[in-house]
């Protein structure tokens, strides 16, 4: 029998309440009689647990009591000060409370781990954002917070981009989700829970109604589950390109990963001077060129023929730009043509 279990059967109890024996079973990944027997063994070390019967009957600790946070290993005692790290919790205007909570978790560990702990938090730190990238100004994520916590709808005008751009809609904020240094709120609005990007709030207001969260929403599952199928959205197309060994060796740098693994698995060898030719997911055409030109004379658009027709097109702009273009010195002056 686990001791490390035991604590998870108290904690868990502590934490959630009622339960009955399935869902403690359940939640550790154990037997029902495994979940039984654990809770008979907490009763026998005089900790109170006590049953109710019928449907909704379950187990429960005696009103009131609470254990001290013990029994946490090396691990897991490092594996805390990952949760409620600095910058995303000033965002969320939570940071003099997760300084606090820091505060008495320290107090409440034995000495050696809180020397542990204080370690691990004195090494680690987050920076969100993305390199060339600052950080997203977000005047209105601490009402979604408030509004998150307390189900309260919130009135909201929104940009988004397509027409019309500016929309007004009521929200029932169920969660926030911080991705690659920017901030979402996952909200209902009229008829579906949708995703909406907090720096493109541009007036929000809670109002007097008030919400419930389906029981069974799971933010973590939703977000998942919207990002699968936003990559499905995203790509409409295809292309065929061929890229140079120097392109193939830039594409991680300036492609996302989906398109780096379709070059990976159709890549075929065009010549003998290195050159593959391969096929990847696009956007649309528009969007297709202008992220292809970043590899400059490294790739080559075969088809469709609308993409490659697009690349010439925009590439004899550009050289018409600038071979009309004259060049200025140093001081000023014109140096000539450029030819």
């Amino acid at each position: 029998m686990s001791a490390g279990r035991l604590l998870s059967v108290l904690l868990l109890l502590q934490a959630r309440g009622r339960m009955s024996a399935r869902d403690i079973a359940d939640e550790l990944g154990v037997s029902v009689r495994t979940a039984y027997r654990d809770l008979a063994r907490l009763q026998d070390a005089g900790v109170p647990v006590y049953a109710e019967p019928g449907r909704r009957g379950g187990h429960q600790l005696l009103d009131g009591y609470r254990t001290r946070l013990t029994g946490m290993s090396e691990g897991e005692a490092r594996a805390l000060f990952f949760a409620g790290l600095p910058g995303p919790a000033a965002e969320l205007g939570l940071a003099a409370e997760v300084t606090a909570a820091r505060l008495k978790l320290l107090a409440a560990l034995p000495t050696g781990l809180r020397e542990e702990a204080a370690r691990t938090a004195a090494v680690f730190h987050l920076d969100a954002p993305g390199w060339y990238r600052e950080r997203e100004q977000t005047p209105y994520l601490t009402l979604f917070v408030d509004a998150v916590l307390t189900r309260c709808a919130v009135d909201v005008r929104y940009r988004r981009w397509r027409a019309p751009q500016e929309v007004r809609r009521r929200l029932r904020p169920y969660g926030l989700v911080l991705k690659s240094g920017v901030w979402y709120l996952v909200a209902a609005g009229r008829n579906r829970i949708a995703t909406y990007r907090v720096t493109q709030v541009l007036d929000a207001a809670p109002c007097d109604e008030r919400f419930e969260r389906p029981a069974d929403f799971d933010l973590g599952a939703y977000w998942t589950s919207y990002l699968d199928d936003f990559q499905t959205r995203r790509h409409t197309g295809t292309a065929t390109i061929r890229l140079s060994p120097r392109g193939r060796r830039r594409l991680p740098d300036n492609f996302p990963p989906e398109v780096v693994r379709a070059v990976d698995s159709t890549s075929a060898a065009v010549g003998d001077d290195g050159w593959v030719e391969a096929v990847i997911p696009t956007e649309s055409i528009e969007h297709a060129c202008g992220e292809l030109l970043r590899l400059g004379v490294d790739v080559e658009v075969v088809a469709p023929c609308e993409l490659r027709r697009a690349m010439a097109d925009t590439v004899g702009v550009l050289a018409r730009a600038y071979g009309s273009a004259r060049m200025t010195t140093g001081d000023g002056s014109r140096a000539g043509d450029v030819t």
